[in-house]
């Protein structure tokens, strides 16, 4: 099995499944909203600004309904363009009364908040802002956690914390804090006051997903064998289950820890396993036996028959997949994926890239392609530059208020560009050292 099949099956994964992804979602502090301000002789805002604008102001309403139809405003507004001017001026409101429905509303207004807030982070990206985004929206996400199982809900606060903690996360404890809450959903730890409940397959695969996006932007220079070996001991568990999605997360996720983790340059006498009490030897060849295990199970599932009820495409996926993850564990080749954007074609070539973008095309849905041409931060994320530029910036698509705004070396894209590329060559430096573990029952990592 080469390298250039799997390029080619996952072309057609992704390919195949753009329909599918386009659909998927159309799903404290007072905080001044005074923050940013437009010169005085500002033009006046287009309609959609209008919208947005009454759309905002309706989240002051007591109905709830009302309340939903605003939230599902904004979203359709921020998925189907970059709404920077908007941002600049109400940031500050959005963000408050987006955590406002978090703590009070119902499970639909909670499912649509949490977009909304996703939405605003990716539009601003990495900056003082988005730290400020999350900052004030873990306490709320982490708490709405605890109360209520209905998937749907569940699974909207897991990617909105993922969003917000890959976007506004300036330090290795942030990604840490926020991967451990989503962990004590599926393992809550004893005295820990989250709400016992047996998931269902959705919050599963949610968690699992939200968690390796995650693990795809940590940097960490030691290596804790005994947390390796409790989340792949866990995540090969699911690789048994009856439920599709769960397996094929586990999948991504146990073949991007497989990606990025050297554990032999771990079995050493200053690892955390060794100061633990453990000795790093056995815990390594602990953690091979559990390679053997899932390179197994891996095998079963790249050539399973189809099951009673199950649709053809899905199996067609997890076959694909698992022969991408059975050819990685083999032979050391990463898949490679391309999909076009416009006219131009977005490529990964790691395991890292391919989790990031199942997640973002996930998250997004109809307005994936659109954020693609136009988000300087998925640009960066990605590694994907449109020949055609299709930015905020341009000449021909910038009113006079606009050119102000995002010329001026102050503004907050431009500190936001500045600030993930500084902590991006970081990450990238912090790489060529080590690599991490994420603790899966502990407190310490």
């Amino acid at each position: 099995m080469g390298k250039r099949s799997s390029q080619r099956r996952h072309a057609a994964m992704l390919d195949s499944n753009s329909d599918d992804d386009n659909s998927s979602v159309s799903s404290s502090s007072t905080i001044r909203s005074d923050r940013f301000f437009l010169p005085v002789n500002e033009e006046v805002l287009p309609e959609k600004d209008g919208l947005l604008d009454e759309a905002l102001d309706a989240l002051f309403e007591k109905r709830s309904s009302t309340r939903e139809k605003a939230l599902m405003t904004i979203i359709d507004a921020f998925n189907n363009g970059l709404q920077h001017e908007f941002v600049e001026k109400k940031f500050g409101t959005l963000l408050h009364q987006c955590i406002a429905s978090i703590k009070k509303g119902s499970t639909k207004e909670i499912s649509l908040a949490t977009h909304a807030l996703g939405l605003l982070a990716l539009t601003i990206g990495s900056s003082d802002y988005t730290r400020e985004i999350l900052k004030d929206s873990v306490p709320a996400l982490s708490q709405a956690l605890k109360f209520g199982a209905d998937p749907t809900r569940i699974s909207s606060i897991l990617e909105c914390l993922a969003v917000v903690t890959f976007v506004g996360g300036n330090a290795q404890e942030d990604t840490e804090k926020s991967m451990q809450i989503m962990w004590q959903v599926v393992h809550p730890k004893l005295g820990s006051n989250v709400v016992a409940i047996k998931p269902t397959p959705a919050i599963i695969t949610s968690m699992v997903s939200a968690w390796a996006f995650l693990l795809t932007s940590v940097d960490s220079y030691r290596l804790d064998l005994k947390s390796w070996q409790e989340s792949i001991s866990y995540l090969s568990s699911l690789l048994d289950k009856e439920d599709r999605s769960v397996r094929i997360a586990a999948g991504e996720a146990l073949a991007l820890i497989f990606e990025i983790g050297s554990f032999e340059k771990s079995s050493n006498p200053v690892d955390n396993s060794a100061q633990n009490g453990n000795k790093p030897r056995e815990s390594l060849i602990h953690i091979q036996g559990l390679r053997a295990k899932v390179l197994n199970q891996v095998k079963n599932l790249s050539v399973e028959a189809s099951g009673k009820g199950s649709a053809k495409k899905d199996l067609n996926s997890q076959r694909n997949l698992f022969k991408d993850i059975l050819e990685f564990l083999e032979d050391g080749y990463s898949p490679e994926s391309s999909m076009k954007i416009g006219g131009d074609s977005l490529q990964t070539s790691s395991w890292s890239q391919l989790v990031q973008l199942n997640f973002m095309k996930h998250f997004f849905g109809g307005g994936f392609v659109k954020h693609m041409q136009e988000n300087e931060f998925l640009h960066d994320v990605l590694g994907f530059t449109p020949k055609k530029k299709y930015l905020p910036g341009s000449e021909n698509q910038m009113s006079s208020g606009e050119k102000r705004l995002f010329k001026s070396p102050n503004s907050f894209l431009n500190k936001a560009r500045t600030q993930y590329l500084n902590k991006q060559r970081m990450l990238s430096q912090g790489r060529n050292v080590g690599h991490y573990a994420f603790n899966g029952g502990h407190d310490e990592f």
